[in-house]
């Protein structure tokens, strides 16, 4: 058996509302840490799959992009499959039979009692034995050596290889460091990321873009974790697009770096400036939540708190001709 099987169960969601479906239940932050420990488990093993196929299931789809960032791979290409949501074993079973012969290892992102019964059906005679008589509690996972032939199954053809539930995995995550591996609050790709000064150019001269942060309690430039699987240019426009609401050119070179402390640890934060070539409508406005402003860049500094990026952003300004050096 030279395939491989990974079956995840969600992480642990909130409850039932009234108001919201359950398929748009979301994940509690105990279940976005269940995943992204498996995530840092797998990529540790050597593990991450090759394809993720997922439950349409807000809780689901969640799951499977965290646990994929935390392993270092990127978080676009998950195929969502309706038949994962509320699932028989029957059901289940055709999915896995979408990949007869390829790829070599596959991961499912569902739900129970669907993914239970299927390891039962699977491996049901090398079964770990479990406190409480549940086999896939939240964010657990279960490895399967696997027949090559996916296109019909007997019963009991899989051998359970690793049987992992979250609450037996370490709290933090390695970060490796010039001096040795430490633990962390968050995921390493957490303490690397990336910011665009976004500008223009107009008969009043350069103009700087700022957006009140999250909280409307200060004003930023648009800044987020650097996604694994994009460049640091494509991640801060993505963040760009999606906080401030415009789109543009990110320059090749970032201009500059600052630091500063969050989750336990210093962040890195690389610079980029940007030439808007547009904004978007509010209702395309993914944080239109945010107000943003344009301003001459010896206003923008007035804005910002960190003194490294107003240095940066006067420099930019300089190196254009304008503004203070």
């Amino acid at each position: 058996m030279t395939r491989e099987l990974l079956i995840l169960r969600h992480g642990k969601a909130k409850d039932p509302e009234y108001n919201i479906a359950d398929r748009d239940r979301p994940l509690r932050t105990k279940g976005k840490r269940q995943a992204q420990r498996m995530g840092a488990w797998l990529q540790e093993h050597d593990l991450v799959p090759d394809v993720t196929i997922s439950s349409p299931a807000e809780r689901a789809h969640v799951t499977a992009q965290k646990m994929l960032k935390a392993g270092g791979r990127h978080a676009h290409d998950i195929a969502v499959d309706d038949r994962i949501y509320n699932a028989s074993v029957a059901a289940l079973l055709d999915v896995l039979a979408t990949y007869p012969t390829a790829p070599n290892r596959v991961m499912i992102v569902g739900h129970n009692p669907g993914l239970e019964g299927l390891v039962h059906h699977l491996a049901s005679l090398s079964l770990p034995g479990t406190d409480d008589g549940r086999l896939l509690k939240t964010g657990t996972l279960v490895h399967l050596a696997m027949p090559d032939d996916w296109r019909k199954f007997s019963g009991d053809c899989a051998k359970i290889v690793h049987y992992i539930r979250p609450d037996t995995l370490p709290d933090g995550f390695p970060y490796q460091t010039p001096n040795g591996l430490e633990w962390r609050d968050r995921p390493a790709y957490y303490y690397t990321q990336s910011a665009v000064i976004p500008y223009r150019q107009t008969e009043r001269g350069l103009e700087i873009l700022v957006i009140t942060s999250s909280s409307k309690s200060h004003w930023v430039v648009p800044k987020g974790i650097h996604e694994p699987g994009l460049s640091a240019q494509d991640s801060a426009a993505q963040e760009a697009q999606e906080e401030a609401g415009v789109l543009g050119r990110v320059h090749a070179a970032a201009i500059g770096s600052y630091t500063y402390e969050k989750w336990g640890a210093t962040c890195r934060v690389n610079v980029y400036p940007m030439e808007v070539t547009g904004e978007l409508a509010p209702e395309l406005w993914e944080e239109n939540h945010r107000q943003r402003r344009w301003c001459a860049p010896d206003e923008a500094v007035l804005h910002i708190k960190e003194d490294a990026l107003k240095a940066i952003i006067l420099d930019f300004a300089a190196s254009r001709g304008e503004g203070n050096s």
